[in-house]
């Protein structure tokens, strides 16, 4: 930093891209206050430097830390959090910092990695020079982002006596060569690592280097009805992949050929150019926004989000582009703090479900050149999904179950779910190829009990039901090794029996040979009054709790966060109140613990 005179650090701890999506946004901002700043990811870097930040005159460390399954750090903040948590006599004493945390209301443990970077830093010396920042995922954490810094940067100014250069005009981060002559061996086509890395496979295989493994398997699930459930499996034979029941499978999905096709039309672009965008910044770590030299057909389809609403910071950068001054203004305008700008954002993006595509479309003055939108959009993830087999029965082939998404948007488009659209598509040979799925493995900590007398009561409605498929058959393949196995009381729940019922079949197959003792299943739809597993857990409220309190079971959600794992929690503390003869506080305490002790555990997406 000293030797290129920056004085800003943006730290992300990000897993799905937004963490590191705002720190960009917010060290491309230090320029206009007459700062310099960049955007690092921890992993990259010795945190144990971070004391010396103070040897840099009017410096700040700003953390950007996303929270990640149970209040856990991010994959890439992991060392950062270990190297917090071990180290009580690091003297952070000149260090200025700010916190903004991303999280969801939703979950359990709100923001606990914003929250416990914030007031560690504090502990360590370190000096707070603005407050945490809130955002929250099941709100609206772009508008959460948006308020937080209009207050931030001038709290930053006062505090360092600096001003605002008042430049509030585009300032581009890369810049585009196109490439006439260039050998296409050297041409990225969608890999997400190393060069080749697809044609020339090297274990071992991560987030970076993901395997591409055949599909043997792609069936529909469900026997009637307007939704399309589906059970696909992957084969891992020879790539030394491990995997344990409850891990999750990510997969890197790719955009729909139509809205790429679309985009180049409307924008008017030969697809197929071979261009590169490089950073202007040199000593960045960061050379490119994403694997250059490619296409801009490569970067639409493989690497750049083009369905999600786009958020604020990039209508503003591309409102210059706009013929029609009032387009030009409602842009400004919805990126702008102001409540009528918020309200229109609100309504007008998300509430209506715009991609680029549909703002494009419905904005017929605003035509950017396409390597601007190019360094805007964010990258496209990977996808997770809990794994619906066990290991010990299925070692080179990793099952995944989901439900394809697809609705009507407020504007009477047809938005499709990016990777469910996209697996559903893949046969199981296309054109004679075999179709393929680059994938690796997310570790978990949603573990069957060590010991396998220990009675596991399983609550997953829904696709919610895939790790429990994986737990069943592991249930099932102890029993034949002979062990001795707890009580398997299932509790699934669907619409209607002779529609959605999923997994029917092997469901009752189990029961039958004793692996489930228990198979409970709520339709929610077949009668009058909808019932749902919450329902069937208070309806063996005795028999649950003697499991729970006196046979020491262990007890596991999946599926829903917004509703079902919030409803099954309430009917186990009106359980404990109930046959636990607990007060509501009592019951609370009493599930909180189960929790902390590793007995509940939760496998939830909102």
């Amino acid at each position: 930093m000293k030797k290129t005179g920056k004085n800003i650090i943006v730290f992300y701890g990000s897993q799905t891209g937004t963490g590191e999506e705002f720190s960009n946004r917010l060290s491309k901002d230090a320029q206009r206050y007459g700062m310099k700043g960049m955007a690092a990811d921890p992993e990259e870097y010795e945190m144990g430097e971070l004391a010396r930040l103070s040897e840099i005159k009017n410096s700040l460390a700003i953390f950007c830390m996303a929270t990640y399954g149970e209040g856990d750090p991010t994959d890439n903040a992991q060392d950062f959090y270990d190297w917090l948590q071990e180290n009580d006599d690091e003297d952070l004493s000149g260090l200025n910092y700010t916190v903004f945390a991303l999280g969801n209301k939703t979950y359990e443990h709100y923001n606990a990695m914003g929250k416990y970077v914030d007031k560690r830093l504090e502990e360590l010396g370190a000096k707070r020079i603005f407050d945490l920042g809130l955002g929250d995922d099941d709100g609206n954490l772009e508008e959460d982002f948006v308020s937080w810094r209009e207050q931030f940067w001038p709290a930053v100014c006062e505090h360092f006596g600096v001003e605002a250069s008042g430049d509030e005009s585009s300032i581009r981060q890369y810049e585009l060569k196109e490439h006439t002559d260039l050998n296409m061996n050297k041409v990225y086509t969608g890999e997400i690592g190393r060069l080749k890395s697809f044609e020339v496979q090297k274990p071992p295989f991560d987030s970076k280097n993901p395997f591409l493994a055949p599909v043997t398997v792609n069936r529909r699930l469900n026997k009637a009805g307007n939704r399309h459930l589906m059970h696909l499996e992957l084969d891992i034979t020879g790539s030394k992949i491990r995997y344990e029941s409850g891990d999750h499978v990510a997969v890197f999905p790719t955009n729909d050929s139509a809205l790429v096709n679309k985009l180049g039309e409307i924008l008017g672009v030969d697809l197929d150019v071979v261009i590169s965008l490089n950073n202007l910044d040199e000593e960045s770590n960061k050379k490119h926004p994403f694997p250059c030299p490619t296409t801009y057909r490569t970067a639409l389809t493989h690497y750049l989000d083009i369905t999600q609403p786009p958020r604020t910071n990039v209508l503003y950068e591309l409102a210059q582009y706009a013929s029609d001054p009032k387009d030009q203004e409602n842009m400004r305008k919805m990126a702008s703090s102001s409540p009528e700008g918020k309200a229109l954002y609100q309504s007008w993006v998300l509430g209506a479900s715009r991609n680029i595509l549909a703002i494009l479309e419905d904005m017929p003055s605003l035509r950017p050149p396409v390597d601007h939108l190019c360094e805007l959009l964010p990258r496209l993830q990977a996808r997770y999904y809990s794994i619906a087999s066990s290991s010990k029965v299925h070692p080179n082939s990793i099952h995944i179950c989901a439900v394809v998404v697809e609705y009507e948007t407020a504007t009477g488009r047809i938005n499709k779910g990016v990777a469910t659209n996209w697996l559903k598509n893949k046969l199981i040979t296309d054109n004679g190829h075999k179709s393929t799925v680059p994938m690796y493995i997310r570790k978990s900590q949603f573990r069957l009990p060590f010991k396998t007398t220990n009675p596991v009561i399983m609550i997953g409605p829904g696709t919610g039901i895939a790790p429990f498929m994986g737990f069943i058959q592991e249930r099932g393949w102890l029993k034949q090794q002979g062990k001795e196995v707890g009580e398997t009381v299932m509790f699934f729940g669907c619409r209607h029996k002779n529609e959605d019922y999923i997994y029917q079949e092997e469901l009752e197959e189990a029961e039958k040979n004793g692996v489930l003792t228990q198979l409970n299943v709520a339709f929610s739809r077949d009668q009058e009054q909808k019932v749902y597993v919450q329902h069937l857990l208070k309806k063996n409220k005795e028999a649950i709790w003697k499991l729970i309190h006196s046979d020491n079971a262990h007890i596991y959600v999946c599926g829903d966060a917004k509703n079902m794992a919030k409803d099954v929690q309430t009917a186990l503390h009106e359980i404990g109140e109930e046959q636990g003869g607990m007060t509501r506080t009592q019951a609370t305490d009493y599930i909180k613990k189960l929790m902390t002790k590793g007995r509940y555990s939760q496998d939830v997406w909102s």
